[in-house]
């Protein structure tokens, strides 16, 4: 009783999560506090919705916007428009990189990369720093970051030197996994899996047996088992009928009521990691409930309720960690979600047609945007709602 009550009243140290060989552990089945990233991707649902959402973001199309008293017009010549033309550094494409940066947020609740300038203060590099390799220290409410490169070598960083990507908050300053948020469903899905593992590793489960009427010795018992496998064992033997003699019987074996419930309780636990990253189930390949129409339902609303908040998160940090307080005034970047449709080619030239009918857009701006070449001379008719290819 007297130990129980020390335990309960003696303060516990917290220590810090080893990034490097804790992230190379395996799951042993134990409770836990902390959802390691590495072993919550154990879980397919927790590597299907990650991607989705960092792949889609990834591939989406960014551009940099020179606004003019007429509106606005695609800059190419702006620094932060050849990053993404050209990469942000040498390893990653602008792809890749913002790809890597918003699975870094939806798993560990921050992504960082160092800004790095010439001497005329443009960007010319952003350089990522896995957040397993960041130390982070808070004076008066600002961030310093110490940051350990891929060659072991740490750089201090301000907060006016990082490209800071942040899951939602608790103090402002630095984001929090969702992991964290909700580490007992990992905890449970990972359980679950383990015991499956287990089950089918350890289990004892035949899909029939034969019943004898009579006493058999080891020996015949024996003989019949290399007969039985012998003759219908492996796929080279399927469709076989047996015949069965000296009064045995065939008993099937079904799956028993234990483990139905077993694949049941997998499916919520995959109904639970979609509902944890806000991806509709069919996106990360759970079909239970699906239908056609509800499939394309749930893309749309993947778009509008999943990835635009995102990528507003993205636009408005590098508008205001990219850019000049100067460059803010005239300069807008943005990510283009219309990308979207460039797997439904007719919805997008029914959206074509529609705005060359409004005279949004002329023939030659919908053939500039498809990759055609302008027609140029007399455009007549252009707006009467004939999109010519």
């Amino acid at each position: 009783m007297i130990r129980t009550l020390q335990k309960m009243f003696t303060p516990t140290e917290k220590r810090a999560v080893d990034p490097s060989w804790h992230a190379l552990a395996s799951y042993n089945g134990q409770p836990v506090a902390y959802v390691n990233p590495q072993i919550a991707e154990q879980l397919s649902a927790v590597t299907a919705a990650v991607n989705a959402i960092s792949g889609a973001i990834g591939t989406l199309p960014a551009y940099v916007y020179r606004v003019t008293d007429k509106g606005r017009e695609v800059d190419h010549a702006h620094p932060i428009a050849r990053l993404i033309e050209d990469g942000p550094n040498s390893y990653q494409t602008w792809s890749e990189f913002v790809e890597w940066l918003t699975a870094q947020a939806l798993l560990y609740g921050n992504g960082l990369a160092a800004i790095r300038s010439d001497n005329r203060g443009q960007v010319t590099e952003l350089a990522s720093y896995p957040w397993g390799r960041v130390a982070v220290q808070t004076v008066t409410e600002r961030i310093i970051y110490d940051c350990t490169d891929h060659q072991g070598r740490t750089q201090r960083l301000l907060q006016g030197d990082v490209l800071h990507l942040k899951d939602r908050s608790d103090d402002g300053l630095l984001g929090r996994s969702r992991l964290s948020r909700t580490a007992p469903v990992i905890e449970l899905a990972l359980q679950m899996q383990q015991f499956g593992n287990a089950l089918y590793r350890n289990g004892v489960r035949p899909s029939g047996a034969i019943q004898l009427k009579e006493r058999a010795g080891l020996e015949q018992i024996k003989n019949l088992q290399d007969q039985i496998q012998q003759s219908y064992g492996g796929a080279g033997s399927a469709g076989f009928f047996m015949v069965l003699q000296d009064n045995a019987e065939w008993k099937q074996i079904t799956i028993d009521p234990e483990r139905a419930e077993y694949l049941a309780s997998r499916r919520f636990g995959t109904e639970e990691i979609a509902r944890l990253f806000n991806v509709p189930p069919p996106l990360i390949q759970d079909y239970t409930h699906n239908t056609f129409t509800n499939s394309q339902q749930a893309a749309r609303w993947f778009a509008q309720n999943t990835l635009q908040p995102w990528i507003r998160k993205i636009e408005c940090l590098i508008h205001c960690a990219l850019f000049t307080e100067e460059e803010r005034k005239r300069y807008q970047f943005e990510i283009d979600m219309s990308g979207f449709l460039r797997g439904d080619a007719e919805t997008r030239w029914k959206n074509h047609e529609i705005a060359v009918k409004a005279g949004i857009l002329t023939v030659d701006e919908v053939r500039a945007i498809e990759g055609f070449a302008p027609l140029g001379g007399n455009q007549e008719g252009a707006h009467d709602g004939e999109v010519a290819v």
